[in-house]
C-alpha cells in the first residue's frame, strides 16, 4: 500500500479504537528490585552467564559447569529462569551424561554456554575442552538445539569450530563462543581466548557448521569471554580481559571495540585497534572498590523498555572461594543498567557493579496486555491457542489495535511475530507508521521515510522479533532473532520536533502476535558517572636535585638515578610475586587526609610485538611483599598493557598468596599514571587507578582495596624478567606529585 493510503488506513483504526479505549488503566504494581548476586537464591556459583527470554516470557539464563554449592554435585551446565529478576526457578543442567556430545572426551568440561535462538529453535554453543580426538587438551566449540529454552538438548555429532593446532604440538584456546546474526543475513560465530585471540567464523545458515576461514580480531594474551552487539550502525565486540578466576586477587574486566562489519578491524573510543600489540579496549565493567571484583563473561539483554542491561559474573572479595582456597572460585549471576555514554556502553553509566538494590529490568507489558496472552488486551485480533511454549497468541488479520492508549511520548513496542506478506504496526495515532513488507522495513514519520532492505532468505514463517521504538526525535524498527543485538534489518529515522500522542498502538495485516509488550522507553543516561578529578597540589618531588628524606626504600638499588630533573631506573632483573621477593622499591611520604591522588609520568620503551614477559615499571601501593597493589605499564608475551595487579595472602595455613590484576586504559612509550586513594566507611584504604597518553584525557579503571588498621606505603618500582632482553630498559620518571581530590 502507499505511504499516503497507509497512513490513512492507519489513522482511521486509530481513531474507531480511540472511541473504545478504557478510560483508566489499572494500578501499577510496585517496582521490583535486584540485588546482587541476583542467583543467591538457587546458587552460590553461575558463572559465564548468557541469557535469553522464551516465548513464554520467562527469562532463562545458562551457566558454565560448576557445582552450584560447596560440595554439590558437578554439573554439565546449569540453566534457571525468571519472569521479573526478582525470584527464580532453577531448572537443572543443560546435558547429562547420556546427552552430552559423544565427541568429548570423558574428562571434558563444557564451559560458557551462548544461547541463541533463530530456524525455529533454541541453539546453544559452548566449549568442549577436550575431545576424542586428541584427548589431553584440544579445546574446541560445540553446539545443541533444543524445541524449548529448558530443552531437551541434541548436541551434534562433531564441532562447529574443530579444535586449532597451534604448531608447537598444542593447540589454540578455541574456548567461549557467542553467535550473531548481521544486517548481510549471515550467521557469524566469534570464539577464542588468551592463547590466540578471539577469532570470528562465519556458520551455516542452520548455525550448526562453520564456513570459510576464520578471522582473526583481537590479538592474543589479551580477551577472551567474547560478545557482540549492533546498535546505531555499529558492531561492538565485547570481551574480557586479566584473569577470571584468581580468587581474591580476581581482576577480570570488559572492555570494548567497534566496526561497521561483524569482521572487524574493531576499535575502541580512542581509534586504538583490539589487535594491536598496545592493545586498545573501551572499559564496559570493571571493579570499583565495594564487595565486588573480577566482573565479567557477560551477555547483554534489552528488557521492555529499552534498557540495556549486562549480565555477568564477579566474585564477592569477602567469600571468593566456593570450596577450599585455590580450588573453584565463587562467581554468582549479577546485573547491572548498561547506559550508552558518547556512544559506547558504561555499566551504570562507569559506576561499575553495584552492591545496592537496583531497579529491576522491565518485564510485561503496559496496557492491560498480558504479553503471555496478548489477545484479551487488544481490539480485533482473534485468540489461537499456541503452542506449549508460548501459551495463547493473537491472530491479526486485517486490523487491530490495542484497548487502552499508549502514553504520549516515548513508546517502545515489542512481540515475536511470525509475519505475513505486509504488516505494520500504527504509534501516536499516525504520528509513526512502521511496515514490514515482502523486501524491507519502512517507516514514515514527520513526513519522511527510512527503510532497510530485509535479507533475500528471510524466514516470515518462523517466530521472529520486531521492535518498534520512538525516543525522542529517533524512531527505530528493528527485525531479528531474539532481541540479543542481532539483526536481520534496521530502519532509523531523526525527525526534529516529533510529537507522538496519547493514542492506542494499531497494526494492519497479517502476522501471528506472541509475547507481546508495549511500553514507554527508558529515559536514557547520558552523563559518565563522575571520576576522580586532581585538586591542588600537596607534595611531591620532581626530582630536581637528590632524593630527600621524604623518600625510603625497601631494598635500595644504586642503578637508580636522579639526574637532568629525572628518576631514571634500569628495569631489574627481579620480582615481587610470590616467593620471588627481591625487587627494590622506592616510597615517598603519603599526605594526611583520607583522599588524595598520586601521580607519576613514565616513559618506558618495551617494544612491541615482541615475546617479552613482565617487564614493569609503575606505581605501588605497599604493605608488605606479600600485600600490594601495583600500577605498571607491562609486556604481557606479544602484547604491551597497563595492569593494576594486586598480591596478597590467601591461605593463611601456609601463607600461599594470590596474584591478578585487572587492565586499564593503553600502554604507551609514554604514559601518564594515577592512583586516587580514599578511605571508605569501613576504614579500608581503596586506590584506583588511572593512566592517560597525553597527560589531559584520563582513563579510569580498576580499584584494589587494602585492610583497614594498615598504613600502606606508595612509591614507584622497576622491575621483570629480563630474558632475552639487552640491555635492560630503563624506566624514567620525571616526578611523582600528590594532588588533593575535587
Amino acid at each position: 500500500m502507499p505511504p499516503r493510503r497507509l497512513l490513512a488506513a492507519a489513522l482511521a483504526v486509530a481513531s474507531v479504537a480511540a472511541g473504545t479505549t478504557a478510560a483508566v488503566a489499572s494500578p501499577a504494581p510496585p517496582p521490583v528490585t535486584t540485588l546482587n548476586a541476583i542467583s543467591s537464591p538457587f546458587a552460590d556459583t553461575f558463572a559465564d552467564p548468557s541469557i535469553i527470554q522464551g516465548r513464554d516470557g520467562y527469562w532463562y539464563a545458562y551457566a558454565t559447569s560448576d557445582p552450584l554449592v560447596a560440595n554439590g554435585p558437578f554439573g554439565l551446565m546449569h540453566l534457571a529462569r525468571t519472569k521479573d529478576f526478582g525470584s527464580w526457578e532453577y531448572l537443572g543442567t543443560v546435558f547429562d551424561d547420556s546427552t552430552k556430545p559423544a565427541w568429548a572426551a570423558p574428562g571434558s568440561f563444557f564451559w560458557a554456554p551462548d544461547i541463541r535462538y533463530f530456524g525455529g529453535r533454541y541453539v546453544m554453543y559452548f566449549t568442549v575442552t577436550d575431545t576424542l580426538a586428541n584427548p589431553g587438551g584440544d579445546p574446541g566449540i560445540g553446539v545443541a538445539t533444543a524445541p524449548t529454552p529448558a530443552g531437551p538438548w541434541t548436541a551434534t555429532d562433531g564441532p562447529v569450530v574443530a579444535p586449532k593446532p597451534d604448531g608447537n604440538g598444542g593447540y589454540f584456546g578455541t574456548i567461549d563462543p557467542a553467535m550473531l546474526t548481521a544486517a548481510d543475513g549471515k550467521r557469524y560465530l566469534y570464539s577464542g581466548g588468551f592463547y590466540g585471540g578471539l577469532s570470528v567464523t562465519e556458520l551455516s545458515p542452520d548455525g550448526l557448521h562453520s564456513v570459510g576461514t576464520p578471522t582473526q580480531v583481537t590479538v592474543g594474551d589479551r580477551y577472551e569471554g567474547s560478545y557482540v552487539v549492533y546498535r546505531d550502525g555499529w558492531y561492538y565486540l565485547m570481551g574480557s580481559s586479566s584473569n577470571c578466576c584468581a580468587g581474591p586477587t580476581t581482576g577480570y574486566s570488559v572492555f570494548a571495540g567497534r566496526s561497521k562489519s561483524p569482521r572487524g578491524p574493531f576499535v575502541d573510543a580512542d581509534g586504538i585497534g583490539l589487535n594491536e600489540s598496545r592493545v586498545g579496549g573501551t572499559t564496559v565493567i570493571t571493579q570499583n572498590g565495594n564487595k565486588w571484583i573480577g566482573p565479567g563473561h557477560h551477555a547483554f539483554i534489552t528488557d521492555a523498555a529499552g534498557q540495556d542491561h549486562i549480565v555477568y559474573h564477579a566474585i564477592d572479595r569477602g567469600t571468593p572461594w566456593l570450596t577450599d582456597p585455590f580450588g573453584i572460585n565463587r562467581r554468582p549471576l549479577l546485573i547491572d543498567r548498561i547506559d550508552w555514554i558518547d556512544g559506547w556502553p558504561r555499566t551504570r553509566a562507569g559506576a561499575g557493579p553495584s552492591d545496592t538494590p537496583q531497579p529491576a529490568p522491565t518485564t510485561g507489558s503496559g496496557l492491560g496486555i498480558n504479553s503471555a496472552d496478548p489477545t484479551g488486551g487488544l481490539w480485533g485480533a482473534t485468540r489461537l491457542a499456541g503452542d506449549p511454549l508460548g501459551g495463547p497468541t493473537a491472530s491479526i488479520r486485517g486490523a487491530a489495535t490495542t484497548r487502552q492508549a499508549a502514553p504520549g511520548g516515548s513508546v517502545r513496542v515489542e512481540a515475536s511475530v511470525k509475519l505475513g506478506s505486509s504488516f505494520t504496526t500504527v504509534v501516536g495515532g499516525g504520528a509513526v507508521v512502521v511496515s514490514v513488507g515482502s523486501d524491507k522495513i519502512s517507516i514514515v514519520a514527520g513526513g519522511r521515510t527510512a527503510c532497510a532492505l530485509l535479507p533475500a532468505d528471510f524466514d516470515r514463517s518462523q517466530w521472529n522479533h520486531l521492535i518498534v521504538e520512538v525516543s525522542g526525535s529517533t524512531v527505530s524498527a528493528r527485525v531479528n532473532d531474539a532481541g540479543l543485538g542481532d539483526l536481520y534489518a534496521e530502519a532509523r529515522l531523526e525527525v526534529r520536533g516529533l510529537k507522538v500522542r496519547s493514542a492506542p498502538v494499531s497494526w494492519l495485516g497479517t502476522a501471528e502476535v506472541d509475547n507481546l509488550t508495549v511500553r514507554p522507553v527508558a529515559e536514557p543516561v547520558r552523563r559518565a558517572a563522575a571520576v576522580p578529578v586532581a585538586g591542588k597540589l600537596l607534595a611531591g618531588d620532581e626530582f630536581s636535585g637528590s632524593l630527600g628524606e621524604k623518600w625510603s626504600w625497601v631494598r635500595p638499588d644504586a642503578r637508580a638515578i636522579v639526574a637532568d630533573g629525572k628518576l631514571s631506573w634500569p628495569v631489574q632483573n627481579t620480582d615481587l610475586v610470590g616467593g620471588g621477593n627481591n625487587a627494590g622499591l622506592l616510597f615517598h611520604q603519603v599526605p594526611a587526609g583520607d583522599s588524595w591522588i598520586a601521580e607519576t609520568k613514565l616513559q618506558l620503551d618495551l617494544g612491541a610485538g615482541d615475546i617479552r614477559n613482565y617487564q614493569q615499571a609503575g606505581m605501588i601501593a605497599y604493605l608488605t611483599d606479600d600485600d600490594f597493589a601495583r600500577l605498571g605499564d607491562v609486556s604481557i608475551w606479544r602484547t604491551r598493557q597497563t595492569e593494576f595487579g594486586r598480591e596478597l595472602v590467601a591461605r593463611a595455613s601456609d601463607g600461599a598468596t594470590s596474584y591478578g590484576g585487572a587492565a586499564i586504559g593503553r600502554s604507551a612509550p609514554t604514559l601518564w599514571m594515577r592512583l586516587a586513594y580514599h578511605r571508605n566507611a569501613a576504614g579500608e584504604h581503596v586506590y584506583q587507578a588511572g593512566t592517560s597518553t597525553d597527560g589531559k584525557k584520563w582513563t579510569w579503571g580498576a580499584s584494589w582495596v587494602l585492610p583497614a588498621g594498615t598504613a600502606p606505603k606508595l612509591g614507584l618500582y622497576a622491575h621483570g624478567d629480563q630474558t632475552g632482553v639487552s640491555p635492560a630498559p630503563v624506566a624514567t620518571f620525571d616526578y611523582l606529585r600528590f594532588y588533593a581530590s575535587k
